[in-house]
């Protein structure tokens, strides 16, 4: 096995050899001591930065691979909500938490949207890493990247991706962090989402500094706090935005 380390994140390698494919056949992989994950996706559990004994909500979760990266992060203490509102998805990610040995996370099959009314001010952090248009994963030689792709499902993702973020925001305690990611580079998914929700919450949130060094960041479209890494060899197109919430909205 051929790896090379990551110097922002000890813990992470890039696989040159085997193949994904061989590799996942070994008895390390089957026996959970990795997870094959994106680098791009390995930064907002990053930016959560959540602490031992914390309680955290995975509001869009499957198939898992930031679950399972924040149990890792906490050594499998706290509370950990998965939740994801896709009948198919929720297999996949019971698999791999259990494959991985992730014992602190409850799985939840729920429309994000509505979990507040749940967990009302509950949750130490949030992550919403929200369904997208995927931009950020194109690639120009597979047209099953981009077939799909549409203004008017970019319209409807939007509104998606507005009522979960303030979902998240309601679940989350004062003073706690809200990260916001999604996998593409649409300035509507991403930096007008921000925009409606500070001015949906004026005065409740706020943006965040992202302090991560060695990641080729870009500043968000008028926004600098937030972040976008534009697609490479190395990193799948993304943007993050990290918001704190100052007060209760009920």
């Amino acid at each position: 096995m051929i790896v090379e380390r990551i110097p922002w994140y000890p813990l992470a390698y890039i696989l040159r050899s085997p193949t994904l494919r061989v590799f996942s056949e070994t008895r390390f992989y089957k026996d959970g001591w990795c997870y094959v994950q994106s680098l791009s996706s390995m930064l907002p559990p990053l930016i959560l930065n959540p602490k031992k004994g914390e309680r955290i909500l995975d509001l869009c979760a499957a198939p898992g691979s930031k679950t399972s990266q924040l149990a890792m992060m906490i050594e499998n203490t706290g509370e950990i909500i998965a939740n994801d509102a896709s009948h198919t998805r929720i297999y996949r990610l019971d698999a791999n938490l259990k494959r991985l040995g992730v014992i602190n996370t409850t799985i939840l099959r729920s429309v994000g949207q509505g979990l507040w009314q749940k967990y009302p001010n509950y949750f130490d952090k949030t992550l919403v890493d929200a369904p997208c248009s995927m931009v950020g994963r194109i690639q120009i030689t597979d047209p099953r990247t981009y077939t799909d792709w549409s203004i008017k499902k970019v319209k409807h993702l939007q509104e998606t991706q507005k009522f979960l973020l303030r979902s998240g925001i309601s679940s989350t305690k004062p003073g706690g962090i809200i990260v916001y990611a999604t996998c593409t580079l649409s300035k509507q998914e991403n930096e007008d989402v921000i925009t409606w929700i500070l001015k949906k919450e004026q005065g409740r949130v706020a943006l965040e500094e992202i302090d991560l060094d060695g990641i080729p960041w870009m500043p968000g479209i008028g926004m600098p706090q937030t972040k976008k890494i534009f697609p490479s060899q190395e990193f799948e197109g993304f943007f993050i935005a990290k918001l704190r919430k100052l007060s209760s909205s009920f």
